[in-house]
């Protein structure tokens, strides 16, 4: 009897183990980009370095190259709206009497046959949603596509108490669209990967639990 007892245990063990399955990042895992050390410069006299990484000197610095900063401002407003309704009718009816019975079956006139119907059908739904998120975040530009765009990547992570907040962005950037203090407008990024997730007791006190997911799928109604 101990066998299957054990069994059991292992079972409810395992599931309540799978309770919380991990999801794949919606803005992708991170990545880090590895920028080169400089030579050391040669020692002679100029002022003019190529060697070392030049930048002119009156130029915006605008993210150009991989490892670059850009802060992206979210205003990000969306709001949907769906409804559909549908009825329908219809009826119908059949009569018989026999007017003329053959002798005998008098009788018979008295049965006739009256057959009426009718069906209705009447359907009505709606769905609305509403999404707001503004704050800013800043990202990496983590490479410079051939037409000189930027795939760019970042997160933050805010820890409050025993829950952690992980905010995560990716897309593709126009440079034309950064403005002159480096930053650009989450609606004017390509792609866009906006991620607004919780960790902690208070993430997994919203999530159902795996016997009533289970329960759930099994239910007939």
């Amino acid at each position: 009897m101990r066998a299957p007892i054990v069994a059991i245990l292992a079972v409810v063990l395992f599931a309540g183990g799978c309770a919380q399955l991990p999801q794949p990042s919606l803005a992708g895992e991170p990545e880090w980009v590895e920028i080169p050390q400089p030579p050391a410069p040669r020692a002679n006299g100029a002022i003019f370095q190529p060697d070392v990484g030049y930048r002119p000197l009156f130029e915006d610095y605008r993210p150009r190259m991989s490892g670059d900063l850009l802060t992206v401002v979210f205003n990000e407003q969306v709001s949907a709206s769906k409804s559909s309704q549908a009825n329908a009718d219809r009826e119908g009816s059949t009569a018989f009497v026999a007017d003329t019975v053959p002798i005998g079956l008098e009788k018979l006139a008295d049965y006739g046959i009256e057959v009426s119907g009718s069906n209705s059908f009447e359907g009505s739904g709606g769905a609305q949603a509403r999404n707001t998120f503004t704050g800013t975040l800043t990202v990496t530009v983590l490479e410079v596509l051939p037409n000189r765009n930027l795939r760019v990547r970042g997160e933050k992570q805010i820890r409050i108490n025993q829950g952690t907040e992980f905010i995560r962005f990716s897309g593709i950037v126009d440079p034309r669209e950064i403005a002159g203090d480096n930053s650009v407008l989450s609606t004017q990024v390509a792609d866009a990967r906006i991620e607004y997730v919780g960790d902690g007791y208070i993430n997994e006190a919203q999530t159902m639990g795996w016997l009533q997911r289970l329960l759930l799928n099994l239910s007939p109604y």
